[in-house]
């Protein structure tokens, strides 16, 4: 019950990313890992976005938007026959 909800949860931001239309996002992308990808490339949004995220998720991890990120890069959110 708690991976469903968690999915559900994962589900809902990146819904949001998309509707927001907050930069380039890409398919399956969370606002976490697009605010850390942003900055990275100097883009205003992610300056503004990824430090307030980040403070939002503090009681999850120290440096949740860096995390995420790079948690897409490996696929993590992937089935491991996809990965």
């Amino acid at each position: 019950m708690k991976q469903r909800l968690l999915n559900v949860l994962i589900a809902l931001d990146q819904l949001l990313l998309c509707l927001l239309c907050l930069g380039n996002s890409y398919p399956d992308e969370t606002a976490s890992s697009a605010a850390w990808r942003m900055e990275l490339k100097g883009k205003r949004t992610g300056k503004l976005f990824r430090p307030l995220i980040d403070w939002l998720f503090t009681w999850i991890e120290k440096e949740h938007c860096k995390a995420s990120f790079f948690a897409e890069l490996q696929r993590n959110q992937a089935p491991p026959e996809a990965r």
